[in-house]
């Protein structure tokens, strides 16, 4: 398929950024489901305390993510780009990099965790009480890791080849399994924690099988035996330009570490106690999680649509397909915001019942460290969109800039002052802070297309700072 024929650059936006976002949102939706289904009935088994387990060993899964991210979306970005420059041998190339160093870091990463597990869950968070449920879950988990960065990675490639149903077909199957397994392990055969995370990794394995069949069958390139030796010139520039959406994940995991520390220490000085805040908050951040998904999902469904675009130099076609996911988050956002404003004790309740304190603190923290979800997609939506057109740096800032420019401090100060419920204020305002400097750098890259199109030297300049060779 050409250059000019490609539907990317030819096709209708909205119908495009439709076709492309929707898979890629269920996708995302039915991958939160792994973590939501998990938590669901371990809390209806186990309690809180089986819930806290779950948010202290969640940081394993964030990095497992990051690194899928890192170098899925890094490769899919890249092959967007060399698609719409007319390179098919080096979008080959890109996705054979990118494929085999996702199997070599997912075996890797899987070995590490496990050796160094013992002192890595006091450090994200466990309290003695919840300790060995802690352990019990994320020694499995960690088995189902390289299936987890693999399947993500092949995902990402799908949609960038144009075959977003496939990826959403591969995420789907997995879940599917897991929602089946899941009370059957717990409930039926007994097995806990253990059953919980069994459950999970199963469905991961699945979802990595049906992902492999996608390789001969990509529609823009053909892969060959060469393609998958790792490239360093490729390599590079994955690592480049999946940066922002990897950073942003590490920038989460950060956040989620501190964040469980300071609500056990915070927490234990309240009438709260340590475990409560760790487990509302685990819960709460659950239920955030799907509407990211559905963020993200949207984010990397415009990924190769803007990509493709810019690398075709047709930047009107970019600037649109932004701003109508843009509006699509905004609308998103605010339903979701007035759910958890006048439903907040509903929903820590389809995780276990708790005592009266556990549903006060857990309705807190969705009425509070929400409230500013209504714009929170923004900030993702336009760390993807510099990636995707090949200004990574920018993608990089705006991933870090939400969580660790403004929240972290904030984060620190704020319950010297106000207590555990201060960590709680910190939220929103990061939120705000981080959608307002995401916007002033949209409207700059806006800015740079329109001389881009004046002046074709510019644009000859700038083009060299994205994919080349």
């Amino acid at each position: 398929m050409t250059q000019k024929t490609n539907p990317l650059g030819t096709g209708k936006i909205g119908s495009l950024l439709f076709q492309f976002a929707l898979p890629s949102i269920v996708a995302m939706l039915v991958s939160s489901l792994y973590n939501i289904v998990d938590q669901i009935f371990i809390g209806q088994g186990m309690g809180y305390l089986g819930n806290g387990a779950t948010t202290v060993a969640f940081p394993f899964t964030t990095i497992g993510l990051a690194l899928a991210l890192l170098f899925g979306v890094g490769a899919a970005s890249c092959y967007s780009l060399y698609l719409g420059q007319g390179k098919v041998e080096d979008a080959a190339r890109t996705a054979g990099t990118g494929l085999t160093i996702m199997s070599v870091v997912g075996v890797i990463y899987m070995i590490l965790g496990e050796l160094l597990i013992n002192q890595l869950l006091p450090a994200f968070g466990a309290t003695p009480e919840n300790y060995a449920y802690s352990l019990e879950y994320s020694r499995v988990i960690l088995i189902g890791m390289p299936f987890l960065i693999a399947s993500n990675g092949i995902s990402q490639l799908c949609r960038a080849d144009g075959s977003p149903k496939y990826s959403m077909m591969c995420m789907i199957v997995g879940a599917i399994i897991n929602c089946i397994l899941d009370p059957l392990f717990i409930f039926g055969f007994g097995w806990g924690m253990f059953g919980a995370a069994f459950a999970t990794i199963l469905g991961q394995i699945v979802t990595f099988i049906v992902a492999l069949f996608y390789l001969p069958r990509f529609k823009q390139i053909h892969l060959s035996r060469n393609d998958f030796k790792i490239h360093g010139k490729y390599l590079g520039r994955i690592c480049q330009l999946g940066a922002s959406a990897s950073l942003n994940q590490a920038a989460i995991l950060v956040v989620q570490i501190v964040l469980n520390n300071l609500l056990k220490h915070y927490g234990g000085l309240s009438v709260y106690g340590a475990n409560i805040p760790i487990a509302a908050s685990g819960v709460a951040f659950k239920l955030n999680g799907i509407y990211i998904s559905v963020a993200v999902g949207l984010a990397q469904g415009a990924q190769p649509i803007i990509g493709f675009n810019y690398g075709a130099q047709q930047f009107e076609r970019v600037k649109k397909c932004l701003l109508l996911a843009m509006s699509a988050i905004l609308i998103l956002g605010t339903s979701v915001e007035l759910v958890f404003q006048f439903f907040p004790v509903q929903l820590i309740e389809l995780f276990g019942h708790g005592d009266e304190l556990y549903l006060q603190f857990g309705s807190k923290v969705l009425r509070i460290y929400m409230a500013m979800i209504c714009i929170q997609g923004i900030q993702a939506l336009s760390s993807n969109f510099f990636a995707a057109i090949g200004q990574p740096a920018k993608g990089i800032f705006l991933s870090l800039s939400r969580s660790i420019l403004f929240y972290l401090p904030l984060a620190f100060v704020f319950p010297i002052f106000w207590g555990v419920e201060g960590i709680l204020y910190s939220q929103p305002i990061a939120d705000f802070a981080s959608v307002v400097v995401s916007i002033i750098m949209v409207i700059g890259a806006f800015r740079q297309m329109d001389r881009m199109v004046k002046d074709p030297v510019l644009s000859q300049e700038i083009e060299k700072e994205a994919v080349t060779d």
